[in-house]
């Protein structure tokens, strides 16, 4: 099997295309989106899945070739590359439907980068992946995913204490609203109760959620005063669509899947066949595997490079981005999938 990592570096096809929209006039600064939403799923309905993993040496291998490790840290300087040339592309007057299209081609890479690539570094132990995580958290005006995502989701997946875990027969909407709000307020509660457990004040410049407020504001006012009030909403609306996005992946991988109780706030271990996994190889390798969200979730310490397939994980119809398309459609996408969940409950019985 090849392990080699270049086949990643297909990733930066994404923000090659987002500078070129936003160099581009009228209709044409929707590349990007036409690209992502249209032309990655129309070719996945083609591609084969491939369920194969590494042998173990192969794996071993993997871990230890840094160039994953690289392609990953290139996200970052590339990400702020198209930011700053988002916020310099609106010196001129434009028409609306330009203006639109450069804003959602930046959303896609505040969701894409932003924070799909923060998310694998934020995984990380590193204290300097740790900080890349949060500098490219920051260009989706989203810093506090840091907290609830790894100290809330990953513990509470699967049940209905998890803001980010969709519930059965719930549409996309309403579970964005729903996600957003509470996300918010399980990442508070956990920094409150992290520096109670230290003895420190809740209003405190140790508090992170503090912190993020304040440099997600210095970032809002730096934009302000150098390009103006309308960047900034412009801006804001490219963060907004990036944590839509965000959202949507929330709500497609773990749809309808519940952990079992086993007693009072107690549930049985995360196991494989508690989230929705894709096997669509132009999906995986452009959201570095996210799609293999099964293994995620069953040992979130491993790098995506190495994310494992199981025959027991419940397989989405096609990939990430062909399956965020159906999300917006709840009746067809109630048909599909809960004839799927129909399907998991009876071979987990």
């Amino acid at each position: 099997m090849n392990i080699s990592a270049l086949k990643y570096i297909t990733i930066l096809t994404g923000p090659i295309i987002g500078i070129v929209s936003l160099t581009m006039e009228g209709w044409f600064s929707w590349l990007l989106p036409v690209y992502s939403f249209l032309l990655i799923p129309f070719i996945e309905l083609f591609l084969k899945t491939s369920s194969k993993n590494y042998t173990e040496m192969e794996e071993n291998l993997a871990k230890e070739n840094k160039n994953f490790d690289y392609i990953l840290y290139l996200m970052v300087p590339v990400q702020y590359f198209s930011l700053i040339y988002f916020l310099f592309s609106f010196h001129t007057a434009q028409p609306w439907y330009e203006i639109a299209g450069k804003v959602v081609s930046m959303g896609v890479l505040c969701g894409l980068l932003g924070i799909n690539a923060a998310h694998e570094l934020g995984h990380r132990v590193k204290p300097f992946e740790q900080f890349l995580a949060k500098a490219l958290l920051l260009t989706s005006l989203y810093m506090h995913f840091i907290i609830e995502h790894n100290r809330g989701h990953h513990k509470n997946v699967s049940t209905d204490n998890d803001p980010a875990s969709s519930r059965y027969g719930e549409t996309i909407y309403k579970f964005w609203f729903r996600s957003i709000i509470f996300s918010f307020i399980s990442a508070w509660k956990i920094e409150a109760k992290e520096l109670r457990k230290k003895g420190i004040p809740l209003f405190s410049m140790k508090n992170e959620m503090i912190q993020f407020l304040l440099i997600q504001l210095a970032m809002l006012l730096l934009i302000y005063f150098i390009f103006g009030y309308m960047v900034v909403f412009y801006f804001t609306g490219a963060a907004l669509f990036g944590i839509f996005l965000l959202e949507t992946v929330n709500y497609i991988e773990h749809y309808g899947l519940r952990r079992k109780k086993t007693g009072e706030n107690v549930y049985e271990r995360v196991m494989p066949i508690h989230s929705w996994n894709s096997n669509h190889p132009l999906g995986r390798i452009m959201l570095f595997e996210l799609s293999r969200h099964s293994d995620h979730h069953y040992m979130a310490s491993r790098k995506y490079q190495v994310l494992r397939n199981f025959d027991t994980s419940p397989q989405l119809p096609t990939g990430y981005p062909g399956m965020m398309l159906l999300a917006l459609l709840p009746p067809l996408w109630f048909k599909v999938m809960h004839k799927k969940i129909e399907q998991v409950q009876n071979l987990n019985k």
